[in-house]
């Protein structure tokens, strides 16, 4: 593979991963915190279906012996790094196939953390929520830049 074949992700796309990654990397470490202080400085309103407490101290808060905050954490941080190298290091039409099997993945888990929270708890973390929005969008900035590599490929070797 020549140096021509590296393709540095538009700069959108690397400012929004950024951003998102921030977001859940911040989010996630303060879950990991509450999680393992108990929830001492929990900050969620406790109201109707809202209750953080009820769903980070549920029996589904762990998997595999794992707080489900702390997987998160370090699924973030496996992010920041992953979409790093593959922004910087990759043809596009490889790192476009990475990061949004990366991502879908955890969509899929997002998707089951969801269904938990409405299904069996009946209760909505916010903390949580922003999480999974956070993922929903970087699976959707993978995707925008999966289906628009191509054409910013086409645009710039149009130019020479």
């Amino acid at each position: 593979m020549s140096g021509r074949d590296i393709e540095v992700a538009p700069r959108w796309v690397r400012l929004a991963t950024a951003v998102l990654v921030v977001v859940g990397l911040l989010v996630a470490s303060y879950m990991t915190f509450e999680h393992y202080t108990e929830n001492k400085t929990l900050a969620c309103n406790v109201k109707g279906m809202i209750d953080c407490a009820s769903v980070t101290t549920s029996k589904y808060s762990m998997i595999l012996g794992l707080p489900v905050a702390l997987a998160g954490l370090l699924w973030f941080t496996a992010t920041a790094a992953l979409a790093f190298w593959a922004h910087q290091s990759l043809p596009a039409e490889k790192r476009t196939t990475i990061l949004l099997a990366w991502y879908g993945i955890g969509l899929a888990f997002v998707l089951y953390l969801v269904w938990v929270e409405l299904v069996p708890l009946g209760k909505i973390c916010s903390w949580c929520t922003v999480v999974h929005i956070d993922t929903l969008a970087l699976f959707l900035v993978g995707l925008s830049d999966k289906l628009l590599a191509p054409l910013h490929l086409e645009s710039r070797t149009d130019g020479n």
